[in-house]
């Protein structure tokens, strides 16, 4: 039986130097059509499965402050939500992450009381998402004030239907907070029906304002590779050569600390 999520928030430290604070793991909604996530290849499941965690089951992370020795006085204990803090404050990277192993958009109520509770830090906060729902109206005021960076995590892999809701969602949020496009980039081989359409369909996204491109890693079984749909290609990536599709050679692909784009929080 594979293991459920904790519940208690931790700050971790990825393999590329960047600080993710999840207040959501897992995830319900990329394994729905194919049970690898979504296009077939999602990271995150990945680990989930190495580790024995119930990816499918998308757990809120919450700050685990002990109030009960507090109650009587009426005093409410900030002792978990203040060492996260100061971890954040002493990290050496100008902003934290949320939405690495499991998408906020799961509970977006949730995930703006966690940044509420650590607005204090020094960092900017980046909240990447694909809108699995979206933000509630009466929200929107709450995500001004926050005044965050949220990234709209799209690419023509996607369905039309998910596509023109994520790109709707990434206008929308244009007037809110710093909006950007984090497009999920390919080289598709346009000598395929399927990679030609597809192609077309990421030029179209590129002619958006205020982007930043990730290059897609598939693994070598991906049916998008099996199936020619995208070209592919050993590329250098931190300490060892991973199978890539590179649609731009001047795309960044290495360390956080070293990457122009930060998540756009220098948009």
């Amino acid at each position: 039986m594979k293991k459920a999520y904790l519940e208690k928030i931790t700050l971790s430290k990825n393999k590329r130097g960047c600080y993710i604070l999840d207040t959501v793991k897992g995830c319900s909604f990329g394994i729905t059509n194919n049970n690898k996530g979504c296009y077939g290849e999602c990271y995150a499941k990945n680990i989930a499965d190495r580790y024995g965690f119930n990816f499918n089951n998308p757990k809120c992370r919450v700050f685990k402050n002990n109030n009960n020795q507090l109650y009587f006085f009426g005093l409410k204990d900030m002792t978990h939500t203040n060492q996260i803090i100061r971890q954040i404050n002493n990290m050496q990277m100008p902003f934290i992450r949320i939405g690495e192993m499991g998408d906020p958009s799961e509970d977006w109520e949730h995930t703006l009381s966690v940044c509420k509770d650590i607005v204090s830090v020094h960092k900017k906060i980046v909240v990447i998402t694909k809108h699995i729902k979206q933000i509630p109206d009466k929200l929107l005021p709450v995500v001004e004030k926050l005044n965050f960076c949220i990234n709209t995590s799209i690419s023509a892999l996607d369905e039309e239907r998910l596509r023109q809701k994520r790109l709707s969602q990434f206008h929308k949020l244009k007037n809110i907070c710093n909006s950007v496009l984090r497009i999920v980039s390919c080289s598709f081989n346009k000598n395929n029906k399927e990679g030609y359409r597809l192609d077309k369909i990421q030029s179209d996204l590129f002619k958006n304002d205020n982007y930043i491109d990730t290059i897609f890693r598939p693994g070598i079984n991906n049916k998008l590779v099996m199936n020619n749909i995208i070209n592919t290609s050993k590329t250098w990536f931190l300490n060892s050569y991973v199978l890539a599709s590179v649609h731009n050679k001047n795309t960044y692909f290495g360390l956080c600390s070293y990457c122009p784009d930060m998540c756009g929080i220098n948009k």
